[in-house]
């Protein structure tokens, strides 16, 4: 699969409107993509398990759009054959007491994957950009020492790209992955959202409310994406309308990236494979019974 059709060029101006969310990418058909993303999704427990022998690198999987774009579903389908032990989930919900009172991206780094690690964050640190930006009243409660002034939002643009810089001249790599949702889909889905027992239960007058103010969401986001899109952490926007689409994308970008930093398990040293064999006569020269 081609992802770059997913980025945009650093420094290019993110226009949503521009980028069609019911594209079906390269495939041709709902079978046709969901082998794909089952065959990829598959992978993924070796690759892992590559990335924990080496503890080299970590990798950081974040998903941001708006409600009913998919999030839950492309954690839940692509990522749950990964190993627990290797991997750990963070949900990014209002701010706690506790959090308020720490800076902005201290929740997220209290949750940072090890070398080794996978990290999967549903929301993120994003939602200080662009949440924030619609309901003010959240950075009040932060209690800044200078929170007035549409200045904070660069500020907050170059501090994110800042972070996402240092965590990969360290070692944790980072896949963004904004599910570009169109508002006619959202209805659509909210409302079975509504109909089903299932899902009922999740469904909040917030919901409704937010969207009604989608432009402003969209223009929040598109300013967020253009300022935080860099080569060492870049934004990949996948069309959100079809979930087979959304997942086959997610589970070949995810997969391709792992292949990226180990293919192979590491090579064993003079040491190990001494100890090894010594392992192997003490083993073989034991009777079956003993």
């Amino acid at each position: 699969m081609d992802h770059g059709q997913f980025l945009r060029p650093p420094g290019e101006t993110v226009r949503l409107s521009a980028i069609d969310p019911g594209s079906l990418g390269e495939f041709g058909s709902e079978e046709e993509a969901q082998a794909s993303a089952e065959r990829d999704a598959r992978s993924l427990l070796g690759l892992q398990d590559m990335l924990m022998a080496h503890e080299r690198h970590g990798l950081l999987i974040l998903f941001q759009g708006m409600d009913a774009s998919g999030k839950d579903e492309a954690i839940r389908d692509v990522l749950s054959s990964l190993d627990p032990r290797g991997s750990e989930f963070k949900q990014f919900k209002p701010m706690t007491e506790k959090e308020v009172r720490h800076d902005y991206l201290w929740r997220a780094v209290a949750s940072l994957p090890a070398r080794g690690q996978i990290g999967i964050f549903n929301r993120s640190y994003y939602e200080h950009v662009v949440v924030e930006r619609l309901h003010p009243e959240q950075l009040d409660r932060q209690r800044l020492p200078a929170a007035s002034g549409e200045g904070i939002w660069q500020q907050r643009f170059r501090q994110i790209d800042d972070f996402e810089r240092y965590l990969a001249e360290n070692g944790i790599h980072l896949l963004k992955f904004f599910l570009h949702l169109s508002k006619a889909e959202q209805r659509k889905r909210l409302l079975e959202r509504i109909e089903r027992p299932e899902t009922s239960w999740r469904f909040s007058r917030d919901d409704v409310e937010e969207r009604g103010r989608w432009g402003e969401y969209m223009s929040a986001y598109e300013e967020a994406l253009t300022h935080t899109n860099s080569e060492h952490a870049p934004w990949y926007v996948v069309p959100a309308d079809k979930r087979w689409v959304t997942q086959a994308v997610v589970a070949s970008v995810i997969a391709a990236e792992l292949r990226s930093l180990h293919s192979e398990y590491p090579e064993l040293t003079e040491e190990q494979r001494e100890e090894i064999e010594w392992a192997r006569e003490i083993l073989e020269g034991e009777s079956p019974g003993d």
